[in-house]
């Protein structure tokens, strides 16, 4: 399958300050997996196999940063793709950055293609998959993955629709209790500075919190513009960026890293969700059924209420962060810590550690000590978050969270996954789009 493009609270039943402990590996000296890390894979073998499903820059840059963060201990086993043509540039990369078998060795029987291409990467001997799908593909390739028993690195967003959400809720909690690691590719939760800045927060450094901000307003990205020889289908996969569908609108496929910081911060997610956005400077068919800006107002269960911007647009002003303000301070998460003064409270000193590839050394690592990471439900609320913001945009109506995870009927992946005739949505209009 295609895969993603990335300009990039709890973490299973452990506690904040345990999964911030665990984070904090990657903070200082790189975990050099299968040097520095306790006996063998929990399986037997010394080697964890993975398997790469979705082999665009996302999925390929993925493959790289596992490799890189383990150079022992770890091999890419398998890939698979929706299109040969992806598969064919990905697997031709890796080959010529890393020519060590061990680390890199995917054959011609061991290269998938098709619908069915993540199946059989799950099926042909890996312990672990990094899949990089277009996030509406994400629930079921981690149900399958979890069902045979895979630890999982994940893209985010990791779902477009609240039935999707329910689905990644369900796989992450099958997860624990097979005690199967899930890490999402939220970086910030293993970046030195974010992770010690938030635990001074929640230490209550900075207070109650009561405010917050959140952007992520850029440029246009990139279109891939429909062939003669395309299906809807395909055309609409290899564009997947454009339709709802597929990446959850740019609010969820990219601005969901700024929205989970908030998230992080406050410890829990939203309740209420009040937003607006449009559609003024996409006017071309090529970009499906998205908007190209969001404003939504967030809403959290002490009445704290934070403000959350995207845009991509060209020849406008960038912004792309987070700050949030409590009763004694402040911080925009840059590694300082201010009162309502100025004054600096504390300043971050330790590593700058690459977080893309931090997270899989601490992956890797959580398996290897028998601990595996769950970070499934957190990201699956962050994922909601933004896509009950997106909901209330698209509709013009206020959106309790609650209720878009518990009775929200709206599943957005065509029920028969081929290629050939698929209807594109109409633009959302607030004020007729109906809240389903």
């Amino acid at each position: 399958m295609a895969n993603e493009s990335k300009v990039k609270r709890h973490v299973g039943q452990q506690s904040r300050r345990d999964f911030l402990k665990t984070s904090a590996l990657s903070a200082g000296a790189v975990v050099l997996a299968g040097a520095s890390l306790p006996s063998a894979y929990a399986a037997g073998s010394d080697t964890i196999k993975v398997g790469v499903i979705g082999c665009g820059g996302r999925g390929t840059g993925a493959a790289k940063d596992c490799l890189k963060a383990n150079p022992a201990g770890v091999q890419i086993w398998a890939m698979g793709d929706l299109f040969k043509d992806r598969l064919g540039r990905s697997h031709a990369g890796l080959s010529k950055n890393f020519t060590d078998k061990t680390q890199f060795d995917v054959p011609g029987d061991r290269q998938f293609t098709g619908w069915d291409s993540y199946k059989q990467v799950i099926a042909s001997g890996v312990d672990m998959i990094i899949t990089a799908t277009p996030p509406g593909f994400r629930p079921m390739v981690l149900k399958a993955a979890i069902d045979a028993g895979k630890h999982v690195f994940m893209e985010k967003p990791v779902a477009t629709d609240p039935a999707g959400i329910r689905s990644i809720i369900e796989s992450s909690s099958n997860a624990e209790a097979k005690k199967l690691a899930i890490v999402a590719g939220t970086q910030r939760r293993h970046q030195g500075r974010y992770v010690e800045t938030i635990k001074r927060i929640h230490d209550g450094m900075i207070g109650e919190l009561v405010s917050g901000q959140c952007y992520w307003n850029q440029g246009l990205l990139w279109v891939h513009k429909r062939k003669p020889e395309y299906s809807d289908m395909e055309w609409q996969v290899r564009n997947w960026l454009y339709f709802t569908w597929l990446s959850g609108d740019h609010i969820c496929e990219q601005h969901v890293h700024n929205i989970d910081v908030v998230n992080w911060a406050f410890d829990s997610m939203p309740s209420l969700a009040y937003g607006m956005g449009g559609r003024a400077a996409r006017k071309s068919p090529d970009c499906g059924n998205i908007y190209d800006h969001f404003c939504i107002e967030f809403e959290y269960a002490n009445k704290a209420r934070t403000i959350s911007m995207c845009r991509q647009t060209d020849k406008a002003s960038h912004r792309v962060g987070e700050r949030v303000v409590g009763t004694k301070g402040y911080t925009d998460f840059r590694g300082r810590i201010f009162d309502h003064k100025g004054n600096e409270l504390w300043k971050y000193e330790g590593p700058n550690t690459n977080p893309y590839v931090a997270e899989h050394a601490d992956l890797v690592a959580s398996i290897r000590s028998g601990k595996p990471l769950n970070e499934g439900k957190r990201v699956a609320e962050s994922t909601l978050t933004a896509i009950a913001g997106r909901m209330s945009a698209y509709t013009g109506r206020a959106m309790k969270l609650d209720w878009a995870l518990k009775s929200s009927k709206l599943d957005l992946v065509p029920k028969k996954l081929a290629f050939g005739p698929l209807e594109v949505r109409p633009v959302s209009k607030p004020g007729k789009t109906q809240l389903v």
